[in-house]
């Protein structure tokens, strides 16, 4: 059974910084692309960033130059670094991958953005 768990949101101002990770289990991440989304009150859930199997990273737009995605296979484990935050970051973020035909979703982890 795949699981993925989300952690290390919070509530930081603007300029902050935090770090998300993303626990799997029952899937080896290593063989996956891996993906963050975000999902903002009242907004449309929107991919944020993605890694390939061979560590190729994509971002959307609105986080180049400020979000760095990267993956430990070792431990299983994803993270988003964020830096520079600003009050539209505001959302909750959700790890998400694909293996087959099933895509496979956290439980998010909410980030606040707040002066």
């Amino acid at each position: 059974q795949v699981q993925l768990v989300e952690s290390g949101g919070g509530l930081v101002q603007p300029g902050g910084s935090l770090r998300l990770s993303c626990a799997a289990s029952g899937i080896v991440i290593g063989f996956y692309k891996m993906n963050w989304y975000r999902q903002a009150p009242g907004q449309q859930r929107e991919w944020v960033a993605s890694i390939s199997m061979v560590g190729n990273t994509n971002y959307t737009d609105s986080v180049k130059g400020r979000f760095i995605i990267s993956r430990d296979n070792a431990r299983e484990t994803m993270y988003l670094q964020m830096n520079n935050l600003k009050p539209e970051d505001t959302a909750v973020y959700y790890c998400q991958t694909t293996r087959g035909s099933n895509d496979y979703w956290g439980q998010g982890t909410q980030v606040g953005v707040f002066s």
